[in-house]
């Protein structure tokens, strides 16, 4: 028989191990960064934030790893862990062919045309307009489209962001490119690798080392964009008929609005006027929104369809505006990702 003795020892010795293998677990735990909110318009004016455990880094090493965001305009000043690529499922999306989510949260879809470009935010002082690509298979009575640029203008600056057409669609090829007031805009691979314009009207992060960025113009919008193809199973189940040399290269996208104005405007813009009533009733499997003939613009960077309201000009005087927030309500980006945001460890 053992003795108690030796038994006695033998738990001494495992307590021993135990107690130093939670030490060295907690050696090894990342310490939170902090986030700092600069906007003076914000109750998290200089408040450092401390990033929670399950999200510890602004910028976690791993690509699909949730970062750590705070939301300047968040009552409590909370951080939250949130991906860096568009939830499609979210407020503010639009993906697939294309499918949106309002301000009011309906989903509903709205085709357009092919080839052709139509405002989806028209504001007093912010305009993004998509171009659409797509199809249409004989016998079918209406294209079927995506989304494949969008253009954003503010102030007298204009943005393009487009996903380059690819006959096979490869991973490992960036299918992203920009342009900033009328030049080409090169942004170098690699995962947070950003660029910013000269006074910092607009930030552009990769939130991959390919095909997938941020765009943010603070105080205005932030835009989460992924560049994807129709995946073979989404041809089987639709039966686009997708032809063998287009993969046909489209955006996911996910926007974050600040400050919008009662009377903006466009595609998804009207759905966040706060008396609007969505055609698009819930529980409808497939509810499609019309207005091709009111949001129509000439070109991607053009602000001339029968409701556009962009105004620049006009934004200083104008009145009735409301500070809502909307989108993500899951928090905002590191840096950028709302009104003032700087990371800090």
């Amino acid at each position: 028989m053992v003795k108690s003795s030796s038994i006695l020892s033998i738990a001494i010795v495992l307590l021993v191990w135990a107690s130093l293998g939670e030490a060295k677990t907690q050696a090894n735990k990342v310490k939170p960064e902090t986030i700092t909110c600069y906007n003076r318009g914000s109750k998290c004016f200089l408040k450092k934030v401390y990033c929670p455990i399950e999200c510890p880094n602004v910028q976690p090493k791993e690509p699909n790893a949730k970062g750590c965001f705070l939301d300047c305009y968040s009552p409590k000043c909370e951080t939250v862990c949130r991906n860096r690529k568009p939830n499609c499922d979210g407020p503010g999306a639009a993906c697939y062919d294309p499918r949106f989510i309002g301000g009011d949260g309906i989903v509903f879809y709205f085709h357009g045309k092919s080839n052709e470009h139509f405002s989806l935010i028209s504001d007093a002082n912010l305009q993004i307009n998509a171009r659409f690509i797509g199809l249409r298979p004989p016998g079918r009575p209406r294209d079927y489209t995506w989304i494949q640029a969008l253009g954003l203008m503010f102030g007298s600056h204009k943005f393009s962001l487009e996903a380059t057409k690819t006959e096979k669609w490869d991973n490992e090829i960036d299918h992203l490119q920009f342009s900033y007031n009328g030049e080409a805009l090169i942004v170098p691979q690699g995962l947070y690798s950003t660029w910013n314009s000269p006074n910092n009207e607009l930030i552009v992060e990769r939130a991959s080392s390919k095909n997938s960025v941020t765009v943010t113009v603070p105080e205005l919008v932030e835009i989460r964009a992924t560049v994807v193809p129709v995946s073979e199973q989404e041809n089987k189940t639709h039966n686009y008929q997708i032809p063998s040399n287009d993969s046909f290269a489209h955006l996911e996208v996910q926007f974050r609005f600040i400050g919008l104005s009662l009377e903006v405007e466009g595609v998804l813009g009207r759905t966040y006027q706060p008396d609007f009533k969505n055609p698009a009733k819930p529980g409808v499997a497939m509810a499609v929104v019309g207005g091709d003939d009111k949001y129509r613009t000439s070109s991607l960077l053009s602000t001339d369809c029968a409701y556009c309201v962009f105004s620049p000009e006009k934004n200083a005087a104008r009145e009735g505006s409301m500070a809502l927030e909307y989108g993500t309500l899951d928090c905002t980006r590191g840096i950028g990702g709302g009104n003032g945001i700087v990371c800090r460890k």
